[in-house]
């Protein structure tokens, strides 16, 4: 269904149910993947039976659920466009969204940086003490932030960003599904996105993966098919210069995923998921091939690569796509902090429905 033709309290309501489903769907792929991230598939197999990780399981410190920068970063990427667009709501997101949400990654820094939140945090993100926890973050993210880098939205998408300018970790890409959210226009949301993602990720391609994945959740909450949002993010990310690496990868996940019969081994054909545009494949199959939630979100981390990385952005499309009431309830439920996201989504989808 289209949403757009929908009766305006029920597309609303079900718009509520894709921002939450976006949000706690990335974490409980990112919870999934986590104390798998850096174990080959053989050792997964090894370790848990030939079917690999089949649910939750507990971390080097003997904990489940936790989450990872993954989910840390995409929540202070919600918290900078919630105050940029509540800056600006009655002029758009055009004015000062590079700036807040470049300011929310710092805030985010700090948490990797300081034992617990400064006694002048504000009343956001910052102040909430389970944030202030280094759980494998990316090396360009954290040497990027260290820039006082900020976009600037008038610049041409094309050239290498002046941060990390050969990098295209996926680290830019894990955390921009909340562009895809704000209720605008999938080329803003790509742009938004690509921008964002040059203070830490130079390389076009890294930048690339980030609006692409910010277009296609655009469309899947419009209601879209997954299919069809990402054939639709291609045709929006083939209008720039040096997309070819990116589109590529998309167009290699369509292929496997229509192949039908999918496995782990089928998944890191599309690499392990360490580089924007290989985590986004391998997201975008496992969601495809895998009609099941659950099946899907087990299929995305259950490789030899990134695998919360690659969950979390699986976990991200499925959520937008089916909303919150489709994630499996016995998972959610041991989700680090998943009160506290909850509010966050909602929050912020609020705030966007304002106009």
């Amino acid at each position: 269904m289209d949403d757009r033709n929908a009766p305006p309290w029920e597309a609303a309501a079900v718009y509520r149910a894709r921002v939450r489903g976006c949000l706690l769907g990335g974490a409980i792929g990112d919870a999934l993947g986590y104390p798998v991230e850096f174990l080959s598939l053989d050792r997964i197999q090894d370790r848990h039976g030939a079917r690999g990780v089949r649910g939750l399981i507990p971390d080097a410190q003997g904990v489940i659920g936790r989450v990872t920068d993954d989910t840390q970063m995409t929540l202070f990427t919600v918290e900078g466009l919630h105050r940029a667009h509540e800056r600006e709501r009655h002029k758009g997101l055009g004015g000062g969204w590079s700036l807040l949400v470049r300011e929310a990654y710092g805030r985010w820094l700090d948490t990797q940086r300081l034992p617990r939140p400064p006694a002048d945090a504000d009343h956001g993100l910052a102040a909430q003490h389970w944030l202030y926890a280094r759980r494998a973050p990316g090396n360009a993210c954290l040497s990027g932030l260290a820039h006082d880098f900020v976009p600037d939205p008038a610049t041409e998408l094309g050239p290498p960003g002046p941060v990390n300018s050969d990098s295209k970790g996926c680290g830019a890409v894990m955390r921009s599904a909340p562009f895809g959210l704000a209720r605008a226009s999938a080329k803003t949301a790509f742009v938004m996105a690509a921008r964002c993602a040059q203070t830490t990720h130079g390389h076009p391609t890294g930048y690339y993966a980030a609006g692409a994945f910010a277009a296609i959740v655009t469309h899947l909450v419009e209601g879209d098919s997954l299919e069809g949002a990402v054939l639709r993010g291609m045709r929006l990310l083939a209008r720039y210069p040096g997309h070819e690496e990116t589109t590529n990868a998309l167009r290699q996940a369509l292929d496997l995923a229509a192949e039908g019969a999918p496995t782990a081994r089928k998944a890191e054909t599309l690499g392990g998921g360490w580089i924007g545009e290989e985590a986004l494949a391998i997201a975008v199959y496992c969601a495809l091939a895998e009609p099941d939630v659950r099946h899907a979100l087990l299929l995305s981390v259950n490789h030899s690569g990134d695998s919360d990385s690659t969950g979390a952005i699986c976990g991200n499309l499925l959520g937008a796509h089916h909303g919150d009431h489709r994630l499996p309830h016995d998972w959610l439920t041991r989700v680090e902090a998943r009160a506290e996201i909850t509010v966050l989504a909602d929050d912020f989808a609020a705030e966007c429905l304002r106009r």
